[in-house]
């Protein structure tokens, strides 16, 4: 059943063509997992994958203008809109997947435990972000709200916000969007092999939460890009703190889960015209 509340905006821009939409994606995923193979078939691409600001511009660059020609900056219109209601649902949302992320984890652990334990093992290793952060890990933390913006423009604002204005229900587009997100991430496939499908469900319910939050508040991208960046962050703060970047985590979920009980207790409905005037928590 179609939802309602998702699709084309009364009075606004008409989508562009599902070609360029999809040609747009292709370009996204090649130009991310470029990084991965490029250098090894052509050594010369080295000076560019070779340092932080070339690996920047191909990886994020190269889709934001790819899909800026292609789609145009309509899924970005809102990108600053609703802050309090975004806050409010992006919380919900992470806190939510998050929790149902460490339950995954958790039950996935325990059938390598009983098929592979030897696979557990290998979860041991610094995932290549961290050993390239290990040197400066302050600057990968900040940096972290650089790249979760710049990933959040892609993959929530372009890929899954091109949906927003096509008729259909958000949810199979949050789904495909969320896992080609999750996907795109090969290292944590390099890394861990076997032990990767640990992994991958987190990225994925982390790109769902964030779609989710994209749709409940209207477009907006600030909050997303936030979070994500924080996210991130955590991960590299463990390099100065392992135990307060830790306890910050949980924190983090933790809020989230108890807003999303309040609105289960209090009966707060779903929000009912996410693409209408402000209404709920916040403008």
């Amino acid at each position: 059943m179609a939802d309602p509340n998702w699709g084309p905006v009364p009075g606004g821009p008409r989508p562009a063509p599902l070609e360029r939409y999809a040609l747009g994606v292709v370009i996204t995923v090649f130009a991310v997992v470029s990084q991965y193979f490029v250098p090894s078939l052509v050594p010369a691409s080295l000076l560019l994958y070779g340092n932080l600001l070339g690996s920047v511009a191909i990886v994020y660059g190269v889709p934001i203008v790819a899909f800026a020609l292609l789609v145009g900056g309509a899924p970005l219109r809102d990108w600053d809109h609703r802050m309090g209601l975004a806050a409010w649902q992006g919380l919900r949302f992470y806190g939510l997947l998050m929790l149902l992320s460490l339950l995954v984890f958790l039950a996935l652990t325990i059938v390598y435990e009983v098929l592979d334990p030897g696979a557990l093992q290998v979860l041991q290793q610094p995932s290549p972000p961290l050993e390239q952060a290990a040197g400066n890990p302050w600057f990968w933390v900040g940096f972290s709200f650089v790249a979760g913006a710049a990933e959040e423009v892609i993959f929530r604002g372009f890929i899954f916000g091109y949906w927003r204005d096509r008729p259909g229900n958000w949810i199979g587009p949050a789904l495909w969007t969320s896992a080609v997100f999750a996907g795109v991430h090969l290292y944590y496939g390099i890394t861990y092999g076997a032990a990767s499908p640990l992994v991958y469900p987190t990225l994925f319910l982390l790109g769902f939460a964030f779609a989710a939050t994209y749709r409940f508040s209207g477009g907006n991208l600030v909050v997303p890009a936030a979070l994500h960046g924080a996210h991130d962050a955590l991960a590299f703060f463990e390099l100065v703190s392992k135990d307060l970047a830790l306890v910050l985590s949980y924190l983090l979920i933790f809020v989230g889960a108890v807003i999303a009980l309040v609105d289960y207790l209090g009966g707060d409905p779903e929000p009912s015209a996410p693409f209408g005037p402000a209404s709920g928590r916040g403008g």
